[in-house]
């Protein structure tokens, strides 16, 4: 009798949820730290601080600590969303993504060459280097000729085959 209780309560427990699972699905709530790489191996971004700093890549305004997602609510780019199903928690791997499940291709569809007039209109002084705002989300001023200023609208890492590695610190929180 005590057995079957004991099986009955252990079927409770796992149909409950309180048992946590072994590895990341689909829709799990998951905090991850990463070091994002170009293949040259120079670092872009990280949620490690000491990483940062030696990278050269610190930004003291910003907040260093492990990432917090939910799997596959498309706030990321696939490529990392699919690198991490099926890890688990303390797990490491280092995954190749490219640009097509990262942030697109480079498209020259997405330069704009604008007059002048516009900028100096909407109170904006371009410069090279510059960012700007638009509905298609934020531009960067690439050239400024006579007349006319070119704006690209592409993410700034489109193109760009990107290489992170990634450890899982822990699934369900």
């Amino acid at each position: 009798m005590k057995k079957i209780i004991l099986l009955v309560l252990t079927c409770l427990v796992f149909l409950s949820g309180c048992v946590s699972q072994d590895t990341v699905q689909q829709g799990d709530n998951v905090t991850v730290d990463y070091i994002g790489r170009f293949e040259n191996g120079s670092v872009f971004d990280t949620s490690i601080e000491q990483v940062a700093v030696d990278s050269g890549v610190y930004a003291p305004a910003r907040n260093y600590e492990p990432l917090n997602l939910v799997v596959g609510d498309g706030q990321r780019i696939e490529g990392f969303d699919e690198a991490i199903i099926g890890m688990a928690v303390g797990e490491e791997k280092t995954v190749t993504i490219p640009p097509e499940k990262a942030y697109g291709n480079y498209s020259e569809d997405r330069l704009f060459e604008l007059p002048s007039e516009e900028f100096t209109n909407a109170n904006i002084t371009p410069e090279v280097g510059g960012k700007i705002p638009t509905m298609l989300g934020t531009c960067t001023i690439v050239n400024m000729s006579e007349g006319n200023v070119t704006l690209d609208c592409n993410h700034p890492l489109a193109g760009q085959t990107l290489v992170f590695t990634i450890q899982v610190v822990s699934i369900g929180n």
